[in-house]
């Protein structure tokens, strides 16, 4: 049986990173942009049809149109007003068309000025290319403390 490597060069891998670091930047400022004006449909509309959400506490949410939906009751209740902050740690091409992204991420309710420790997380993203632009497929979110 004969096995066959396939090298890349750093400069191939450079390009890789960079690219799948300038996805991350992207989404995650749409994604902060729409939080901020508490739009639940540009919010969702950053997800895929099939997408899913894990939070904290076991919350799981799967589809596009239930992300819509808690975001709007979220809005509508605790969230209103509220923004979001996601500090980019890293980002990696698992394959062409699939960036998996890392951030720290923090919520700041409207009136606050600091974020609680508490609502600090680690947040783990999916984000696959969909024709022209690139969408999450999946999120997930755990507390740091």
């Amino acid at each position: 049986m004969q096995t066959t490597s396939i090298r890349t060069s750093s400069t191939d891998n450079q390009l890789r990173t960079t690219a799948a670091a300038n996805v991350a930047a992207d989404i995650i400022q749409r994604l902060t942009d729409a939080w901020a004006a508490n739009d639940a449909d540009a919010f969702a509309d950053l997800y895929t049809p099939t997408a899913t959400v894990v939070l904290a506490g076991g919350v799981n949410i799967e589809g596009r149109k239930a992300i819509r939906a808690f975001m709007t009751a979220g809005y509508a209740g605790p969230m209103r007003g509220s923004s979001t902050a996601n500090v980019f740690d890293s980002a990696r091409t698992i394959v062409e068309g699939v960036v998996v992204v890392s951030t720290v991420s923090k919520i700041l309710l409207a009136g606050e000025t600091d974020v609680p420790v508490e609502r600090h997380r680690r947040a783990t993203w999916v984000v696959v290319e969909t024709g022209d632009t690139w969408l999450i497929e999946a999120y997930t979110n755990t507390p740091l403390v």
